[in-house]
Parts: structure tokens; C-alpha cells; sequence
């Protein structure tokens, strides 16, 4: 029989044993030693069923098609613009995927985006090379005015999202910032200075505290002690 050695969500070290015995498999993070499964990096520990996997608690960036990221525009090219996206690899944004307008040959692509501006985006296509293809046209896709940038680790960013958005949507509720969080790591927020921090605070709060329970809790609590102190209570 298969025996876990560690409970579900505990922090792993790089060879420590997760679990013995083959009932368990080995997922990402993971490998099998013997019998054994042993973690491969620093993390989280993650048991779904027979599968276990270790999550890690830092951590570069890796581009997926679909993601929805924050990045930053360093050079201007002559069919479109180059991106920065907080990981080893660049995006190039097409001119017929930054905008619905008709762009002409040599026109001042300043006009549109200019090198400095972060832009809300959507990786359209990675190839097997990492050459990253995004998009700014969609939904909520737009350069990113005002407000300020704040850089996370971005193996925090669901914690930070939370299921079906509810945590982001929880800071939004209590501070009336508007919020974009990439799954690169950079989030944009706007709204008033002191709202503003209130909102850097409490995502500070979550990625330092992403691995302990009942956070959702511990984050209602925190924003309304916040609120409490900003009117006076």
C-alpha cells in the first residue's frame, strides 16, 4: 500500500519524500525514486486524488497561449511594437493585432504606443522556440493609463485571482480600485492614493500568506480593519 509522508499543502524541499509506494503518481515537481516519489523543487505540496505535485513558491514566468498578462513596451519596430512580459521572452505585438484602425505603411506607431506604456494583452500564440505573439484587441485589452504597476511572484497569481475571481473581486468591492492582474506577475491599480495602498497592501498580504488556510477570511477581516481606520471608527 501507498503512504503519503506529508499532508496536502505542506512546504517541500528539493529531494525531501512526498510519498511512498505506487498508488501515488507523480506529477509536476516530482519524481520517482524507488518506491518513493521526492519533490524537485521548493513548494507547495498538492494532492488531488492519486496525483501529487509540488507547486512552486517562486519562480520565473512562463508564456502560455490564452494568458491574459501586463507588459511594458521597449522598442518600437517597423511592423508593430516589442514587449516586455516579466520572463525570459519577448512579445511583439503585430499592428493588425493592436487595433481595429487602419494603420498605414510608416505612419508614427507612437501615435498608438509608445516605449514605457504597459498594456493589458492576450498571448495569442508561443511557439516551440518562445516566440510569443500577443493581441490587444478584446475585451478589457487596452494600454493602461494612470494608476500604478506593483510586480508579484507569479506562482501567487491564482491565490491572488482566487476561484472564479472572488478574491480580486473581494479587493475592488472594499477599496473601489480598478484592478488588472496578469498572470505574468504585474498587476495595474487605480483608484484614490489611499485606496490604492489599502489595495497593494492586502495583495502583499496574499502572496506572503498564499500557502496558509481560511485566507479568504483573513483578507475580509484585514479590509474591513483598513476601511475602519481610513473613516475614523
Amino acid at each position: 500500500m501507498g503512504e503519503l509522508k506529508l499532508e496536502n499543502k505542506s512546504i517541500v524541499v528539493p529531494g525531501e519524500e512526498i510519498a511512498t509506494g505506487m498508488d501515488y503518481i507523480p506529477g509536476s515537481g516530482t519524481y520517482r525514486l524507488g518506491e518513493g516519489i521526492r519533490a524537485n523543487r521548493l513548494g507547495l505540496l498538492s494532492v488531488t486524488g492519486r496525483a501529487v505535485k509540488v507547486i512552486p513558491l517562486s519562480g520565473k514566468y512562463i508564456p502560455k497561449k490564452g494568458d491574459l498578462i501586463i507588459c511594458r513596451v521597449i522598442d518600437i519596430l517597423m511592423t508593430g511594437w516589442r514587449l516586455d512580459t516579466n520572463s525570459a521572452y519577448s512579445a511583439v505585438l503585430p499592428l493588425r493585432d493592436a487595433t481595429t484602425e487602419f494603420i498605414q505603411k510608416g505612419a508614427d506607431l507612437t501615435k498608438w504606443f509608445k516605449i514605457g506604456d504597459y498594456l493589458s494583452a492576450k498571448i495569442v500564440n508561443v511557439t516551440s522556440q518562445f516566440l510569443v505573439d500577443i493581441t490587444t484587441k478584446g475585451p478589457g485589452l487596452r494600454k493602461l493609463e494612470g494608476g500604478r504597476i506593483i510586480k508579484v511572484n507569479p506562482s501567487k497569481v491564482p491565490r491572488i485571482i482566487g476561484k472564479q475571481g472572488s478574491m480580486v473581486s473581494l479587493i475592488k468591492e472594499q477599496t473601489g480600485c480598478r484592478i488588472v492582474v496578469g498572470q505574468n506577475g504585474l498587476i495595474w491599480l487605480q483608484g484614490d492614493p489611499k485606496d490604492e495602498l489599502i489595495a497593494v497592501e492586502t495583495i502583499r498580504k496574499i502572496e506572503r500568506e498564499s500557502h496558509i488556510q481560511g485566507l479568504t477570511d483573513r483578507v475580509k477581516a484585514f479590509l474591513e480593519e483598513k476601511k475602519k481606520e481610513m473613516t475614523g471608527e
